[in-house]
This record gives structure tokens, C-alpha cells and sequence, in this order.
């Protein structure tokens, strides 16, 4: 498991509630980790906190698992362009 799956784990255990070791990739929001709307809006707040992005609401709908969401940050953080030192 790398950094971001991690800190995206964590996030997910800290928001609902559960074992951040309990929390496998494949896990769905809300039939496997129990969450509800409530919860699941939360958690992309917290997801978009956390990696400094914006989640538009069409792919919020599409974040339904452990593994969606870390794909997701992923990409967002990786393509983020670089800041660059002033010359």
C-alpha cells in the first residue's frame, strides 16, 4: 500500500466510524462500510480537504468504493501542475 492509499484509508475510517485495517479496497460506501448520504458527502468534502481538488458532482456520484476514491486522488493530485521556483 503506498502513501495516498493510505491517507485516503484513513480518511475513510476516520469519517465513518471503522478500522482504518477493516477498510479494503474493494469495499463499497454504503453496502459495505455502512455509510449513507450523509456520510458519503462528507467524505468527499473531506477527500477534497485533504488532496487540495475539487470533486465535480458528476464524479462524486461515480466515487462508490475504497478503490474509486483513491483512483480518483490519484489522478487529481497527479495532474496538478507543479509549482516551479521563480528564476
Amino acid at each position: 500500500m503506498d502513501d495516498l492509499e493510505q491517507k485516503v484509508k484513513k480518511i475513510i475510517a476516520e469519517q465513518l466510524g471503522k478500522n482504518e485495517a477493516d477498510i479494503k479496497n474493494e469495499a463499497s460506501f454504503i453496502e459495505d462500510l455502512g455509510a449513507d448520504s450523509l456520510d458519503t458527502v462528507e467524505l468527499v468534502m473531506a477527500l477534497e480537504d485533504a488532496f487540495k481538488v475539487q470533486i465535480p458532482d458528476e464524479q462524486q456520484e461515480n466515487l462508490r468504493t475504497v478503490k474509486q476514491a483513491t483512483l480518483f486522488s490519484r489522478r487529481s493530485t497527479s495532474s496538478r501542475p507543479t509549482s516551479r521556483p521563480d528564476v
